[in-house]
């Protein structure tokens, strides 16, 4: 049996007869590791919320990966050709969950007098639309083909603002291709995802459209958009499918490249990453203040105890033993207060992602509400705080060393 930790253990359990001085110090160096993991676990799933809903909502927009061709082109953006070989061998790259083409095709919008430029983005029937529906505000999305033309188009809220339309609304869309192309559409779906830099000028319609809008044979799309199974994996899986797009690039005579979401987006991607050091400093704030009260406590029941100090002492107990009672004893109102913190902060999350009752301005942070994501990140964040606090408590307990048991046996 570990003495030292008996004996902690005993004095933590029975303090009864505790000074009142004691009594606060307890419960404030308590509570202060409370609030400190309090503070840490929603900090924590509320950054890793922010980042996993943007990514998800700009890899919404253009998967994780997209093949593209950089050569020069005569009328704006060179095509890819499509064919079966390359879709095929990039599906059954391991690592890749799913292929999808689209066409993009830059235009205008017009209605009610109003108008706006736009995106089209033409997509097949093998297009993933799921998280299309996810945020679709109005109306639903139609049934887009590859062979027919569906004259329906999606647009977002904004854009819908702009233009005082609504669903089932009769719009004009006008393109530049050799002259100028006009379509006449209908407003199937509206959709609202918050994040403006896409919203405001993106809109879904079929590809067969937007083919015809180009001028492109059947094999030829704006680019291939690869989902991958592990967000982690998407560099890794970017270089295995490098030696599939330079076949086909060889193939077909083009010059392929294959991008991933983050090079694609850098400045949004690196304002996240700038997250993960507003985490840091949240966590060394939450360590000093933790520490400090824990500190200060731990030399209060030093003083406290004396008189125990001098009979430990006066029975040959050394002081690195009496050191460790203390410590311990210390550990066990860390723990306490780790426990409660998390039982809180968990409540709280739990509480916050059911009913989004913290609203957010979406102009200004691309969401409506507190995002929370757990993650098992606060395992090892939980017991590194444990483990740095109670490493901060060796210089305090140094203290017992100076009491000597003649005059500590007097004190009372």
């Amino acid at each position: 049996m570990n003495l030292e930790l008996f004996i902690a253990g005993r004095l933590y359990g029975t303090r009864k007869g505790e000074r009142r001085i004691s009594r606060p110090a307890v419960a404030i160096a308590q509570w202060g590791v409370a609030i400190g993991a309090i503070v840490m676990f929603v900090s924590i799933c509320i950054i890793t919320g922010f980042k996993q809903q943007i990514r998800d909502k700009i890899t919404g927009f253009g998967g994780h990966i997209q093949v593209h061709n950089h050569q020069a082109y005569s009328d704006g953006v060179a095509p890819v050709t499509a064919d079966t070989t390359l879709l095929d061998e990039l599906s059954a790259t391991e690592g890749v969950m799913h292929v999808q083409r689209y066409i993009q095709k830059p235009g205008m919008i017009v209605a009610n007098k109003e108008y706006e430029g736009i995106i089209i983005k033409g997509i097949g029937k093998e297009y993933d639309l799921e998280f299309i529906k996810q945020n679709i505000v109005e109306g639903e999305i139609p049934q887009f083909s590859d062979n027919a033309a569906s004259n329906s188009i999606v647009i977002s809220r904004s854009i819908a603002n702009k233009l005082k339309a609504r669903t089932n609304d009769r719009i004009n869309l006008y393109f530049l291709n050799k002259g100028i192309k006009a379509r006449r559409m209908s407003v199937a779906a509206i959709y609202e995802t918050h994040l403006a830099e896409l919203d405001n000028i993106m809109a879904f319609t079929d590809i067969y459209t937007a083919r015809r809008l180009n001028n492109w044979n059947n094999k030829q799309v704006t680019a291939i958009e690869i989902a991958v199974n592990d967000y982690r994996e998407v560099n890794t899986v970017r270089d295995r499918t490098d030696q599939i797009t330079a076949k086909a690039a060889e193939r077909n005579g083009e010059s392929l490249y294959a991008p991933t979401i983050e090079e694609m987006y850098p400045s949004l991607f690196g304002w996240l990453d700038m997250l993960d050091q507003t985490v840091w400093i949240i966590l060394v704030l939450v360590l000093c203040i933790a520490g400090f009260t824990m500190t200060s406590g731990l030399l209060i029941l030093i003083l406290e105890k004396t008189s125990h100090i001098g009979i430990l002492k006066s029975i040959g107990a050394g002081d690195l033993s009496i050191r460790k009672i203390f410590i311990y004893y210390a550990c066990f109102i860390v723990g306490k207060g780790l426990v409660a913190g998390n039982i809180i902060a968990a409540i709280l999350c739990l509480l916050q992602q059911e009913t989004g009752i913290i609203a957010l301005d979406p102009e200004m942070y691309y969401m409506d509400r507190v995002p929370i994501e757990f993650t098992w990140l606060l395992v090892p964040v939980n017991i590194g705080m444990f483990i740095i606090s109670a490493t901060m408590l060796i210089l305090p307990s140094m203290l017992i060393s100076r009491i000597e048991p003649t005059k500590a046996m007097k004190f009372d």
